[in-house]
């Protein structure tokens, strides 16, 4: 199929009513999911996933994406007016938006922020079209060593670069690869890990899992902190979004460099939206005639983070749709969408599902043509949201969560999962364990199990086979390469440190 006629399928995917009205429903869902701290597009994607269970797999994947890059658009809303991010993305938008909303212009703020997003999304939507399908050409040529290799990076780069200790990270993929392996062994169908309960012969619940870590564990700590009495923000009119053109002037270039971090970041895995858009924001102050003023409401210090995340949003659908290899949590519950329709991701999806790839990247073109027109003329509507009680939001969403989760397979027992692994997640949360790690060892596991054991019994029980074809051996390098930095760096750092402060006291001596 060439790419004109792709496309076209694709258009004529995403416009079909259903499908348009998911992707309203999404987007609009995802913005205002953005801009109620403390919920985030994750735990909602969760709470979405037995839902999905009813809808067709390309309508199913399309709401959740619209859910994903909407709570970037919504996200800054709360940087701005609150000074509190609405997600971990948004979080460097706080240092230039909220001086900018005491100044009296939060809706110059705002605007800047929903073009510079549409521009970030956009340009990262057509190098998905372009590479996308390249990129699962590509790995159609790989075998179980290649895609095993690439499996293990993956999990290792996420793990160790999403932020925080790199010990409790790699802990939690082991954790989540052990969670993987309960349940039927795919190859000689032995029942492992089951403790005697006919619950577990087909494994834990990825939905369940993934409602319990993000949705049930965050709501509890927010519920912890929260004295459950909503905001206190001011309107935004219609006439204060009209940016000068000063304003338009000084946002343009960082919204190019910012677009351009965010996608290039994006496609990496382990990396994400926060890292993106944090780096975005260090190049600007980096690259500025005038730093002192970053932190006092810079234009440039809203427009490159918010154009960066919205970019390394729609990037990361590339690796997660051409390999199967999910970049973050947010794709790694994408992923557990489709496996739940019985779609296997990875380069057979473009071929065997074009009408789900193409569809989904055109609905991202509706998807943010939508909160353009959403994120402008109803800003005042969302802003009104702010004040809704927070009592009230959490404990509605505890008690769809325990409904959704238990209609998928009318059990009582992913009633008990969920609230265990709520439990559970909110301890991880005060200890600051990371989940996401968790969650892509449980999804990325049995994945690397299937494949290993296949190489293995293609190399009669030789390791060797990881290393002999450059695709895997690469990958292995680059496995090991991350550890050794990674684990390397705080040592750099300390070395940094104490090297500094000796000089300082023979200075001062």
């Amino acid at each position: 199929m060439d790419y004109l006629s792709a496309i076209q399928l694709g258009f004529a995917t995403a416009f079909e009513w259903n499908n348009l009205l998911f992707c309203l429903v999404g987007v609009a869902l995802g913005t205002v999911v953005g801009l109620l701290p403390g919920i985030g597009a994750l735990s909602t994607i969760s709470m979405l996933l037995p839902l999905t269970f009813y809808m067709e797999p390309t309508t199913a994947i399309i709401m959740l994406a619209g859910v994903f890059y909407g709570a970037q658009y919504g996200g800054s809303i709360a940087s701005i007016l609150l000074n509190i991010p609405g997600t971990a993305t948004n979080a460097i938008t706080c240092l230039d938006g909220y001086p900018l909303a005491k100044q009296g212009r939060a809706g110059v703020a705002l605007a800047i922020t929903t073009l510079s997003s549409f521009v970030g999304g956009s340009f990262a939507i057509l190098v998905l079209m372009l590479l996308g399908p390249l990129l699962a050409e590509v790995a159609l040529a790989f075998g179980a060593p290649e895609y095993t290799a690439i499996m293990v990076f993956g999990l290792i780069a996420a793990s160790t670069l999403s932020g925080g200790s790199m010990l409790k990270g790699l802990a939690m993929v082991v954790v989540g690869v052990a969670l993987g392996t309960v349940g039927m062994d795919m190859n000689t169908g032995v029942q492992r890990f089951q403790f005697g309960m006919r619950d577990l012969s087909d494994g834990l619940s990825i939905v369940a899992l993934a409602m319990g870590l993000f949705g049930v564990a965050e709501i509890l700590v927010n519920l912890m902190r929260s004295d459950g009495s909503p905001f206190k923000v001011h309107d935004v009119t219609l006439r204060s979004l009209i940016p000068t053109r000063k304003d338009v002037r000084e946002s343009t270039m960082p919204t190019v460099r910012g677009t351009l971090i965010g996608t290039v970041l994006g496609i990496l895995p382990g990396t994400g939206a926060t890292i993106a858009s944090f780096m975005a924001y260090a190049t600007e102050k980096r690259v500025s005639r005038t730093p002192g003023i970053f932190g006092k409401g810079a234009m440039a210090g809203i427009a490159a983070p918010e154009a960066s995340n919205n970019a390394a949003v729609q990037s990361a659908f590339i690796p997660t749709l051409s390999l199967g290899i999910p970049g973050d949590a947010v794709m790694a519950v994408m992923l557990g969408a489709l496996m739940i329709h019985g779609i296997a991701p990875g380069p057979s999806l473009v071929n065997q599902h074009p009408e789900l790839f193409w569809g989904l990247i055109a609905s991202f073109w509706i998807g943010n043509v939508i909160l353009l027109v959403l994120n402008l003329p109803f800003i005042g509507l969302f802003v009104r949201i702010l004040k809704i009680p927070y009592d009230a939001l959490y404990v509605a969403m505890l008690f769809f969560i325990c409904v959704g989760v238990f209609s998928i397979r009318n059990s009582v027992f992913d009633v008990f999962v969920v609230i265990a692994f709520g439990i559970v997640g909110v301890f991880m949360i005060l200890g600051r364990y990371p989940a996401a790690p968790l969650l892509l060892g449980f999804i990325l596991g049995p994945m690397i199990e299937e494949n290993m054991r296949r190489a293995l019994l293609i190399s009669r029980g030789s390791f060797d086979i990881f290393v002999s074809t450059p695709v895997s051996a690469t990958f292995i390098v680059l496995s090991l390469v991350t550890l050794v930095a990674t684990a390397g760096l705080p040592l750099v750092r300390r070395a940094i440190r104490k090297a500094a402060s000796d000089v300082t006291v023979e200075n001062e001596g």
